[in-house]
């Protein structure tokens, strides 16, 4: 399984939107500051996040949801969250 994944920042409060095949390995490296995009934006937290069957499937997602009507989706799905 591919993991479509949204993190918040709580230090900054915007997300971060990724894919993977380890969800929980890569949040660790997120909030470790393993991540170079990530680096000073840690601690995160895990907001949202799809499984696909493939690569090609997460990857679209992931490029959907940081388009502006996936921000939009994210909005409207996590509105009492934010």
């Amino acid at each position: 399984m591919y993991y479509t994944y949204v993190l918040r920042s709580k230090k900054d409060g915007n997300f971060y939107i990724g894919y993977t095949e380890n969800l929980k390995k890569r949040f660790k490296e997120h909030n470790s500051g393993k991540v170079k995009s990530t680096k000073y934006r840690s601690p995160f937290e895990l907001v949202y996040y799809e499984a696909c069957r493939n690569i090609e499937d997460a990857l679209h997602r992931e490029k959907y949801l940081k388009s502006t009507y996936g921000h939009r989706y994210l909005e409207n799905r996590l509105k009492n969250d934010i």
